[in-house]
């Protein structure tokens, strides 16, 4: 992938966001890791017993039952982006980012998995299918004036962070 770095304002970092030569092969190189993620997410839950999954270790720490939910979601938001049509399970429980809840028992990590495998291949192909123009064009987030190809890219940094967690 091309970049060049833009000359920032006085006493300010430049920018690369708008610098970036986005093409498909951009794209291809987020599904690698989009693939990775799709496989590395049943690895990261396998051995986590429901009553752990929902243990705050007596912190506000966001437990795995929470960051898995938050993931599957996550999915489900960007192939809405994209234009599918689908809505988690637990869409009530994540929807609009809503952050972890008290006194409430998340669902079960097999239930989980479940959503991960619907919308997983829906979004790839989604994702295959995005053009580069529409790649360029202003993404519907309240952040700035980020384009499409910024939110897949922050989308599937956040989901390598999140497996990280868990």
């Amino acid at each position: 992938m091309e970049t060049t770095q833009t000359e920032g304002q006085a006493g300010q970092p430049a920018s690369h966001s708008k610098a970036i030569s986005i093409s498909k092969d951009s794209l291809l190189a987020l599904i690698d890791l989009y693939d990775l993620h799709t496989k590395l997410f049943f690895n990261v839950i396998e051995g986590i017993t429901d009553k752990d999954a929902n243990n705050r270790m007596d912190t506000k720490a966001n437990h795995p039952s929470w960051i898995t939910g938050s993931l599957v979601q996550q999915r489900f938001e960007m192939a809405k982006m994209l234009g599918e049509e689908n809505t988690s399970t637990f869409n009530d429980l994540f929807k609009d980012f809503k952050g972890i809840q008290d006194n409430i028992t998340y669902p079960a990590l097999a239930e989980y998995k479940k959503d991960w495998e619907t919308i997983s291949p829906i979004l790839k192909n989604a994702l295959l299918k995005t053009e580069v123009e529409k790649l360029k064009s202003k993404a519907p987030f309240d952040m700035e004036d980020m384009t499409y190809y910024e939110g897949i890219s922050f989308t599937i940094d956040r989901e390598s962070y999140c497996i990280g967690q868990l």
